[in-house]
């Protein structure tokens, strides 16, 4: 049976962004929202999350021996995009295919979207009811996308890159809860397995999650994970490690 996997898989989360850094700001201040001027696609990397991207180019470029992405597809936010475009032009293959994928988004949180955990609890506190009852996986706030609903966009996604670049090294930028669903769906796993795992902690600015082709069974190969959360790239070339929550409260 023909594999449908690429050779080796890099799944990467965004550097850090203003949008990070103005949550943050606005956790620190007790703030019920969060004082950016984008849209969330229009979100800058702040200049540490530049600096993140850049190193973590320079340790794809240090370890050239081991293979290089052949693809790359990021996410349309200006920040995996920026992300993308800087481990690619630092990590030596900047000649790569590099696609824009709508369904590697943001997960949208719809009418909560701006708001800290403190002003969700303030303008809708139904929605922190619903959330409890219904569990981080399912609940889907108005306007916004559940985690199922961005699992089902990533299905896709994951067809697409098997029809046509299976075999391949590919890279992927996108967002924390996007890591999250691709392991969710790569590995086969269980709402009570990926929840457990996002209970852990964030997923850091610029890590890398890894997986690696093993052939053979009948689906004539799967992916199996090498490293998440991999930081270490950063860390050598002295750049901060960030763990920031996305740009809304999500914690309720």
């Amino acid at each position: 049976m023909r594999n449908q996997w690429p050779r080796r898989l890099w799944i990467i989360r965004h550097g850090e962004s203003m949008g990070n850094v103005a949550r943050q700001a606005a956790m620190d201040a007790g703030l019920a929202e969060i004082n950016i001027d984008h849209r969330d696609i229009d979100v800058p990397l702040s200049s540490l999350g530049e600096e993140q991207a850049t190193a973590l180019g320079r340790w794809f470029a240090r370890h050239s021996e081991d293979g290089l992405p052949q693809v790359v597809l990021a996410s349309p936010y200006a920040r995996a995009n920026r992300t993308a475009e800087l481990i690619s032009q630092h990590g030596g293959f900047a000649d790569a295919e590099f696609y824009l994928d709508e369904r590697l988004r943001e997960k949208e949180f719809g009418v909560l979207d701006r708001l800290t955990a403190l002003g969700i609890q303030e303008r809708y506190p139904d929605q922190v009811r619903f959330r409890t009852e219904l569990g981080k996986f399912y609940h889907r706030p108005p306007a916004g996308e559940s985690w199922c609903d961005v699992v089902l966009r990533l299905r896709s996604l994951l067809d697409t890159v098997g029809l046509h670049h299976a075999g391949e090294d590919v890279m992927i930028v996108a967002h924390q809860v996007v890591v999250l669903c691709l392991r969710y769906v790569i590995e086969r796993m269980s709402e009570e397995q990926i929840l457990a795992i996002d209970r852990e902690g964030d997923v850091a600015n610029c890590s890398i999650t890894e997986y690696r082709l093993q052939e053979g069974g009948k689906r004539g190969g799967d992916l199996v994970l090498e490293r998440y959360n991999f930081v270490a790239p950063l860390e050598e070339q002295g750049a901060e490690v960030t763990a920031e929550p996305t740009l809304v409260g999500t914690k309720i």
